[in-house]
């Protein structure tokens, strides 16, 4: 008989804070970090399948419950014994387990997998062999539902778990189920969701190349909140990553208050996406689901080159948004098959991706966006000045942000980055500065691990920003305006160089300074003297 798991977990009963949920998630990441899930690259994406089928159990049996009461017709997504609630999650020990199949007692298949009778290894073959195979092939069927079809695309590449450790497995399931049943308190947050964002910023930390996939979401919130979006319009990030500026979006819309019409439509076709990378589709797209997107619109491909890996999601899709949130790749390069496309060829992805914002925007559309600075400050190439030239004949670009150095040092990119907000349809006149490099005190702001940026950090900017365009409080130490032809003049250079920041350097002259020691040394050698007596 193989070896029970523990079946054990010290997830608290009531999820009180950011930090509870943090120690909880922790604690299972430990469980597969001590197989083989060693990395976040590794970890994230197996606790992400965990956490979505628990949600989508949870979601399932509340849907029968509410079609049972109104009398009306439920057909699940998965049937026994390929549900969370048969084979995921905990059972009756004190029941054998031919009882507990026959009333399809929670945990019965995990029980037939791991109680008497079993053999080691039956429970590995079960997830490896029968389920994650069922999984793929749900959206194979001419009737598969939209959401059969985003179970299929999220577990496409899953060939088995990383985990060689039957124990390890059950553990952390034992504990995602736990998790699942836990209240959030508070922010009455769902607590997969909250889970699944405790768990992300992981991807970011330093030496983890996952961070490619992870903006942080104090960046995230800030340039949403300063688009502002509206409900009834559309939304789109052309690399979505794991999707954080598509949820935040989802958060900022849901709170205007929609009506339940509305609210449908948000759901299922106001967030679009394009994301190129085979590892963050899945977590890409049991995010939104666990945020309550019922169906992600996020097309499987490269974004350049238009090659498609699988589409269908993004059926129905615009051909131009109205708000557009991103943060292209650093340091991406893309050969021809991806230039041949635009009109101002360039092997810097984010040169090509601004030339696809621009196209993708709708007349009147606003983009906020990450850029990185050499982008900005580079002239001496063509492509790159004939795109900026572009985007400020086009667009009304209204703000930069100049971000501190270390934003995103623990995502692997050290470069610095600005912030980037414009409007398609008229072309710009001048630009508002904003210098996000200086504390309130105009020191330079240390950014790092340790003292991460954060939303608070952008009060002044905020501010500021809701004031008119031509009132005088528009212009401080932090902020400015250049004009379209001061940017003209400098070959399309739109680097950030604050002049108005106050001169906080030493002005006192080196006799002064010799004066200021000496009489230190004075009134040390008084002190001396009178020691002495």
């Amino acid at each position: 008989m193989p070896k029970k798991s523990k079946n054990s977990n010290s997830v608290a009963k009531v999820i009180r804070s950011q930090a509870d949920m943090d120690k909880a998630v922790k604690a299972i990441n430990n469980i597969l970090r001590r197989d083989k899930a060693k990395g976040a690259r590794l970890y994230v994406p197996e606790l992400t399948w965990m956490f979505f089928l628990r949600y989508l159990d949870l979601m399932e049996e509340a849907e029968a419950q509410k079609a049972a009461a109104l009398g009306t017709a439920f057909t699940p997504s998965l049937s026994a014994p390929y549900r969370w609630r048969d084979w995921a999650a905990p059972f009756d020990h004190k029941k054998p387990a031919a009882e507990l199949k026959a009333a399809l007692a929670p945990g019965w298949k995990r029980a037939e997998l791991t109680g008497d009778g079993s053999t080691l290894g039956d429970y590995l073959k079960f997830v490896n062999g029968e389920l994650f195979p069922h999984l793929q092939k749900l959206g194979e069927n001419a009737n598969a539902t939209n959401k059969q079809k985003v179970i299929a695309e999220i577990f496409r590449n899953k060939e088995r778990t990383v985990l060689a450790s039957e124990t390890n497995l059950q553990d952390a399931l034992d504990r995602v189920h736990a998790l699942s049943e836990a209240q959030v308190s508070e922010q009455h947050m769902f607590p997969m969701s909250q889970a699944l964002e405790s768990l992300l910023p992981s991807l970011g930390e330093k030496k983890n190349d996952g961070g490619q996939f992870f903006t942080p979401r104090e960046v995230i919130r800030v340039i949403v909140k300063t688009v502002n979006p509206q409900v009834g319009r559309s939304v789109y990030d052309p690399c979505a990553g794991t999707c954080g500026f598509l949820i935040e979006a989802f958060k900022h819309l849901m709170a205007q208050q929609p009506t339940a019409t509305q609210i449908e439509a948000l759901k299922t076709e106001t967030l679009w996406g394009r994301e190129d990378a085979a590892e963050a589709i899945p977590i890409a797209l049991a995010n939104m689901v666990l945020h309550g997107i019922d169906l992600p619109r996020i097309w499987h491909g490269n974004t350049l080159t238009r090659a498609e890996t699988y589409g269908e999601l993004f059926t129905g899709a615009p051909a131009q948004f109205d708000y557009i949130f991103t943060n292209p790749p650093f340091g991406s390069k893309e050969g021809k098959d991806a230039q041949q496309h635009f009109d101002y060829k360039c092997g810097k992805a984010q040169i090509l991706f601004l030339q696809h914002i621009i196209s993708a925007l709708a007349d009147g559309g606003t983009c906020g966006m990450v850029i990185d600075e050499g982008v900005l400050f580079h002239t001496k190439t063509a492509a790159y000045k004939q795109t900026k030239r572009k985007l400020l004949d086009e667009c009304n670009l209204w703000c930069i942000i100049s971000l501190p150095q270390g934003v995103f040092v623990n995502a692997g990119a050290g470069v610095k980055t600005d912030l980037l907000f414009f409007t398609k349809g008229q072309p710009t006149e001048r630009v508002w500065y904003y210098d996000m490099t200086l504390t309130p005190e105009f020191k330079p702001r240390k950014v790092n691990k340790s003292n991460p940026m954060l939303f608070d950090d952008f009060a002044d900017f905020f501010q500021r920003l809701a004031l008119p365009p031509d009132d005088p409080g528009k212009v401080s130490e932090r902020s400015w305006y250049v004009t379209i032809e001061e940017i003209r003049a400098k070959n399309y250079d739109l680097k950030a160089t604050n002049q108005n920041a106050p001169d906080l350097s030493d002005k006192r002259t080196p006799a002064e300074l010799i004066k200021i020691i000496e009489d230190a040394q004075a009134e040390i050698a008084a002190g001396l003297a009178a020691l002495k007596q």
